[in-house]
């Protein structure tokens, strides 16, 4: 059966791409992307004799680009003993939505990886809390270890429970406004970059756009630009932001001065009634 792999048209436009990177490097990139040992889970055996084969370089100069992407720009991980490459990011663009077959393979190419130290990096950028949770089991021995002492077993059900439990924005993406296409995703994992890696963020904006009857990404996109722009970094920089923006009421006068967020005030103020908008004050967390 024929196997493909998803390069998005974003890495064009991905700033270490367009800045930091050479035209080798990008060939180089691109070949570590879909070569044929690539995997569902990004992590595969490849012996450096083997790239410098299919690139038509010596090994001296895949030895060189290896470092380079290692040390520089941070995008791989390789094991010299196993003769294992994982790409950092492949579980952003790849791992985000998980059916039956999915998971069935991931779990058989998992148990082909010799270093696990490999997957702990790469989880940190899978959205999809099935396919974590999948990886964890592998990486932390849960799956099959009948060694495992019943407090141990415990502990790993309770992280399980958590991980479960935990929304992601792309999640809460097909739950709120449909399905997800590859343009969402490219904003989605866009605005994950920008704030860390933290979805509750982006969550966060979704909710606003939800409970103000917004139907598309865009309107959340406008809230995140806003935060950004604005130094926040965390939930805790929001709720800062969102407690400046409630209501002042001035006692003496009666009179309120309401916030917003930018495009959506039309400089006057706002009467309470049953059809208005969710307020600041309501959203805050």
């Amino acid at each position: 059966m024929a196997k493909y792999r998803h390069v998005h048209t974003a890495f064009w436009e991905d700033p270490k791409v367009l800045e930091e990177m050479t035209p080798e490097d990008k060939y180089f990139y691109l070949y570590l992307l879909t070569n044929p040992k690539t995997t569902q889970i990004g992590v595969y055996a490849i012996t450096k004799k083997q790239m410098a084969f299919d690139l038509g370089y010596s090994t001296e100069s895949v030895t060189a680009l290896l470092d380079r992407f290692i040390n520089n720009h941070k995008l791989i991980k390789y094991n010299e003993d196993t003769r294992e490459l994982a790409i950092i990011h492949w579980g952003k663009y790849n791992l985000y939505k998980a059916g039956k077959p999915v998971i069935d393979c991931i779990k058989k190419e998992l148990v082909e990886v010799k270093d696990k130290t490999l997957l702990s990096e790469l989880m940190n950028y899978i959205p999809n809390e099935s396919i974590n949770n999948e990886f964890s089991r592998y990486v932390h021995g849960t799956s099959n270890d009948t060694s495992t002492t019943s407090g141990q077993k415990e502990k790993e059900k309770e992280k399980e429970n958590i991980s479960t439990t935990t929304e992601n924005a792309f999640s809460v993406y097909e739950q709120n406004f449909g399905m997800l296409k590859p343009l969402v995703i490219e904003d989605i994992n866009y605005w994950l970059d920008q704030f860390n890696n933290q979805h509750e963020i982006i969550i966060e904006a979704m909710k606003i756009a939800v409970k103000r009857n917004k139907t598309s990404f865009g309107y959340a996109e406008g809230i995140l630009k806003d935060w950004f722009n604005k130094g926040a970094k965390s939930l805790q920089d929001i709720k800062a932001l969102q407690l400046e923006h409630q209501p002042k009421v001035n006692i003496g006068t009666h009179t309120k001065q309401n916030g917003g967020y930018p495009n959506e005030s039309n400089g006057t103020n706002r009467q309470s009634s049953s059809n208005e908008s969710v307020s600041l004050n309501d959203l805050s967390l």
